[in-house]
């Protein structure tokens, strides 16, 4: 009975969307002030419906309805409670009811806070939101209907895919799914603006808070899908140029440009162009994530496998929705912008070569993530485009980007100030001398380690950043000015732990027996033995290792290896023991003989430092939205 009730509530979502993309359109065209007002009721019934439909499905997965196919396939009786209702977002239709629901969210969101704003112009965006949110709803119902019976009923489920059986799953994709579809509030309001034919400096800080909300949250999760990727798969990394990580760091940098220059458009009255463009090139590229995850065109730890029906579905959704607001853009390309003069040298163009390098690198991604669909759809064979591509690309791109920030804190609006900009030239000095002893230090505690001209490059540059950034009177910074400090500083935080884990990470696979040792480095590893644990839905074998420092002890650490019976798969639990400065980290391998496992030791320096730096750039997002808040700009 519960899902059915959710399914009609998916219906009566449907059509309340519907009603929300023509009602207010009509209103405003027969100038019906009732009609218009409509839209804010439509949006929290849309709002209501579709918070039913996704607490029904979250209800039988609590239940063990085995009866819905989506909980058989996702679920089983033995599961941990919180496991169950996060895998609700496990699998291809419940993570659409999700993102659904995240979107009528967003919508309730704006028309609560449009309430005292120009109706016509609130009006037009919760309509916009309606025909997107009518977009999914019939995408769902159509072709992803998470609420589908099966009969005879299942007597277990299949269990959840034991990589999803992590605390990063009940966070990880919610917070990305309020990212991606945040902008869509944005892109609502942008072609609102091109529909009234203007797009001023109220509109800018109309659209400002949106932004930095969605970068805020997609922010959050590309650091939490990041750290999950370190501890949960095993190879230590944090970030390998998957397609689905790809899929979300392209709306991550367009948003990224879309905040810089929404700030010289609603300060200075210009880059219209740039504002409109990347507004709607934001929710565009964030549909084209949700197509990669969900098409089957690319295959991935993270991708749901499906049939090239939905694929093929949201990809008609994404051209419509794109090639429908780009075709806008270009028939009312003539905008009004304010003339305003600015130097060669000056804070506007430090922006807008920021701008042009972030744009840059969104393409690069873009190209390198699709170039191997495009080569295989052409029947050229097929080719892999991996980590060589993208470095190779973002290496330059990196340190243009470093200087192009530094720039922007050193000039002023319209011109510069030689002594600010002296005094911050000055502070690469010591940033060259303290790379250069950061460096040296792990190339003499390591003999396989070696000085690396690049790393020493980008490690000065991202020190010089860092001192740039934190060269400033604190106490005359006003909260949003602050808000700017912070970010910058995650930048220059996150490039310090990107850099050394990358060049100077430690590692050796060997094979121990219980009471045999290792030396990685300055660590030695004592493999003592290990013994058998029986958990919720698994079995294990738990490994113990003391690891010395220098002769002193440092950590015990517990490496694992389990076995999911109803999946019938293996899966390695890291051992780590973090530190600020570096992280020990062992995963336990293959078993050869009675207490002999095959192991990977490794020492990861300063990874922390990519999340923490992460956490900071999200934490400034907060910040400069606060500050808007305090302004009465919301």
């Amino acid at each position: 009975m519960i899902p059915e009730l959710g399914f009609y509530a998916l219906i009566i979502a449907t059509f309340t969307a519907l009603l929300l993309a023509i009602v207010p359109h009509i209103g405003i065209f027969q100038a019906k002030p009732t009609r218009i007002s409509l839209a804010w009721n439509l949006s929290y019934l849309l709002g209501i419906f579709t918070a039913i439909a996704l607490v029904s499905l979250v209800y039988s997965f609590a239940v063990d309805d085995f009866s819905v196919q989506y909980v058989a396939h996702h679920s089983n009786s033995q599961l941990p409670l919180f496991f169950k209702l996060s895998a609700t977002w496990g699998g291809h239709e419940g993570s659409m009811l999700f993102w659904l629901f995240a979107l009528t969210l967003w919508t309730m969101l704006f028309a609560f806070a449009s309430r005292k704003l120009d109706p016509f112009i609130s009006a037009r965006t919760l309509s916009v939101l309606g025909l997107i949110c009518l977009g999914f709803c019939c995408f769902i119902l159509f072709f992803s209907n998470p609420f589908e019976r099966v009969f005879p009923q299942a007597l277990e489920g299949r269990d959840l895919n034991p990589m999803l059986q992590d605390v990063g799953l009940i966070f990880h994709p919610p917070l990305l799914y309020l990212g991606y579809v945040g902008f869509a509030v944005n892109f609502a309001i942008t072609i609102s603006a091109l529909l009234s034919g203007h797009l001023d400096a109220a509109l800018a800080r109309m659209m400002r808070p949106w932004v930095l909300v969605s970068w805020l949250f997609l922010t959050l999760g590309i650091v939490l899908g990041s750290w999950w990727a370190y501890y949960e798969l095993g190879w230590g990394g944090w970030w390998f140029w998957d397609p689905v990580e790809n899929a979300s760091l392209m709306p991550w940098l367009l948003g990224l440009a879309l905040l810089h220059s929404l700030s010289i458009t609603e300060q200075r009255g210009i880059f219209n162009y740039w504002t409109i463009l990347f507004s709607l090139l934001a929710f565009s590229f964030s549909l084209l994530g949700t197509f990669i995850v969900r098409s089957g065109v690319l295959t991935s730890v993270h991708a749901f496998a499906v049939d090239s029906e939905r694929g093929i579905a949201l990809l008609i959704l994404f051209f419509l929705l794109t090639v429908s607001a780009l075709t806008l853009f270009a028939l009312r390309v003539n905008l009004k912008q304010s003339a305003v003069r600015f130097g060669l040298i000056s804070k506007e163009n430090a922006i807008l070569l920021l701008n042009i390098l972030l744009t840059i690198a969104t393409l690069s991604v873009f190209l390198g993530t699709f170039y191997p669909i495009l080569f295989t759809a052409f029947q050229w064979g097929s080719i892999s485009v991996g980590a060589p591509y993208f470095n190779t690309i973002f290496l330059p791109l990196f340190i243009i980007i470093i200087l192009a920030m530094i720039a922007v804190l050193s000039l002023r609006w319209k011109t510069y100030y030689r002594p600010a900009l002296l005094k911050r030239s000055l502070l690469l000095i010591p940033a060259l001398f303290i790379a250069y002893f950061m460096i040296k230090q792990y190339v003499q505690a390591d003999e396989g380690l070696h000085f690396n001209l690049t790393a020493y490059i980008l490690l000065s540059l991202s020190i010089w950043l860092l001192f740039a950034t934190v060269w400033t009177s604190w106490y005359k910074l006003s909260l949003r000015q602050l808000a700017m400090v912070i970010a910058h500083l995650g930048v220059a935080i996150t490039a310090i732990g990107a850099i050394m884990s990358s060049y100077y990470s430690s590692e050796i696979g060997v094979r121990l027996a219980p009471n045999q040792r290792q030396q990685l480095g300055e660590y030695q590893f004592h493999y003592l033995g290990f013994k058998n644990e029986i958990g919720p839905n698994y079995t294990s074998e738990k490994a113990e290792f003391l690891v010395y420092k220098n002769q002193q002890r440092y950590a015990t650490i517990y490496p694992e290896r389990r076995y999911y019976d109803v999946r019938t798969m293996n899966m390695s639990e890291v051992g780590i023991e973090w530190g600020w400065f570096g992280d020990v980290y062992i995963v336990m391998g293959d078993k050869l003989n009675e207490g002999e496992f095959t192991f990977r030791l490794q020492y990861k320096p300063f990874i922390r430092w990519l999340w923490f730096g992460g956490i900071l750039m999200a934490l400034g997002a907060l910040f400069a939205t606060l500050a808007l808040w305090r302004s009465k700009h919301i």
